[in-house]
């Protein structure tokens, strides 16, 4: 358990840390490309651990230093092989999910088995994804039953074709199918259903395919193609900064009044995070852009309404621990998939903002909350962050004005921001 010390103010400069979703995706783009990848800056935290050790089991060759920062990777030249043992993956919801029809991919006769820790096996589904791999070829069953980890995936079964996705429960299934399917042996078309959530997201992805030399197309989302035939090839490259992880810095700054400079920030990024920044500035803060920076400086800060953060799920955490300290009301809404994340993040989210005191209310696809200038009705307590990273981090910052607030399992952090607790103190004045 860590307690966290309130700060007299913040102020500085800062560094982005490295952004977890572009990491990701290039380590598993890396894996199945042609040739040699060599990653800098990348982020090396729990979850690349585990699907750097996923991808080497499926015969890519990973090499990470960390003293120059760099991940070297050769790839299987879209030949996965069959792994020896079972693959276990932690609790990275991203790689159970990109890794089954890459499984598909494996040659030989045999399975893929893929695990997790429990709550992967009782709380992040993936039927859906399964059922819509099965019109691809892939035989991929849960073995449990219960559509969650582990799965067992027939190798050699990704053959191609049409298939539909609903577009409301995440966008990793589509971005998972996206990564794969150059290597299918006919066309991949999706169609989606309804209206896809976290759109940013599979725009990473699309980029990311397009960096190793893999073109991806779709119809305003609607649906979309992927020709096969198609190969990556293996290339040089750098990890931008994450406007994920970057919003602790800037939600500090905001409720102690302070001011940050974030750097390593593309203006340009694809990332949907950085409307976390915009969120702030209807708050009442000062924003200035740089062309690879962000500076912040807090204000008296004030509810914003509605707002829909159907595509920014991972920041949700953030904005309502920032609505707490904030006059007025800010109904969060859109946001049904955030029950099926590391932690069922709406209900816990609801349910940790009421032990330090704000009233706070939420259902099925929304959180609100009423909050006071400066947090004054605010209070200390124990957060137990469900060992959910982005829940531990979003309410250490609250612990940053509020006196005696403790975060239970903070080593929850280790899945996205292994520093998060060192970085952040860079920043702080007491």
């Amino acid at each position: 358990m860590k307690e966290i010390i309130p700060a007299k103010s913040i102020s500085g400069t800062i560094e982005a840390p490295p952004s977890k979703a572009h990491t990701l995706r290039a380590i598993i783009i890396a894996s199945l490309a042609k040739g040699k990848t060599i990653i800098k800056k990348g982020l090396i935290a729990e979850d690349q651990e585990y699907t750097m050790k996923a991808m080497s089991q499926l015969g890519a060759q990973i090499k990470v230093s960390k003293e120059k920062n760099e991940i070297e990777i050769i790839g299987v030249n879209g030949k996965p092989i069959t792994p020896k043992e079972d693959i276990f993956i932690g609790n990275s919801g991203l790689a159970v999910r990109f890794l089954v029809p890459i499984a598909g991919l494996a040659k030989g006769a045999d399975y893929v088995i893929l695990d997790g820790i429990e709550r992967m096996r009782t709380g992040r589904p993936i039927q859906d994804l399964l059922d819509a791999l099965k019109p691809l070829g892939v035989e991929a069953v849960s073995i449990n039953g219960n559509g969650c980890p582990p799965i067992r995936v027939k190798c050699d079964s990704l053959i191609g074709g049409k298939t539909m996705l609903a577009g409301d429960k995440s966008s990793q299934y589509f971005s998972s199918i996206l990564v794969a399917a150059p290597y299918a042996k006919r066309n991949v078309e999706i169609e989606t259903i309804g209206n896809l959530s976290s759109k940013p997201y599979v725009d990473v992805t699309i980029d990311a395919m397009k960096d190793f030399g893999v073109v991806a197309s779709h119809n305003d989302y609607k649906s979309f193609f992927i020709k096969s035939g198609q190969a990556y090839i293996g290339r040089e490259l750098s990890i931008e900064g994450d406007y994920s992880n970057s919003a602790y810095f800037f939600a500090a700054a905001a409720i102690c009044n302070g001011k940050v400079k974030v750097t390593g920030l593309k203006k340009d990024s694809k990332q949907g995070d950085k409307s976390f920044i915009d969120a702030l500035e209807k708050m009442g803060c000062k924003v200035a852009w740089g062309e690879n920076s962000v500076t912040l400086e807090g204000a008296p800060l004030k509810g914003i309404g509605n707002i829909d953060m159907n595509n920014y799920p991972d920041i949700v955490m953030p904005l309502a621990v920032v609505a707490a300290f904030a006059e007025g009301k800010t109904k969060i809404t859109n946001i049904s998939h955030l029950k099926f994340k590391e932690s069922d993040r709406l209900g816990v989210t609801v349910n940790e903002l009421r032990k330090l005191g704000a009233e706070v209310s939420g259902d099925d696809n929304s959180i609100t909350i009423n909050g006071t200038q400066g947090g004054k009705n605010l209070h200390g307590a124990v957060i137990e962050s469900n060992n959910d990273h982005r829940i531990a981090m979003s309410f250490a910052v609250a612990g940053l004005k509020v006196k005696g607030v403790k975060i239970n399992n903070e080593n929850a952090v280790n899945k996205s921001f292994p520093e998060f607790f060192e970085e952040i103190e860079k920043i702080i004045q007491r």
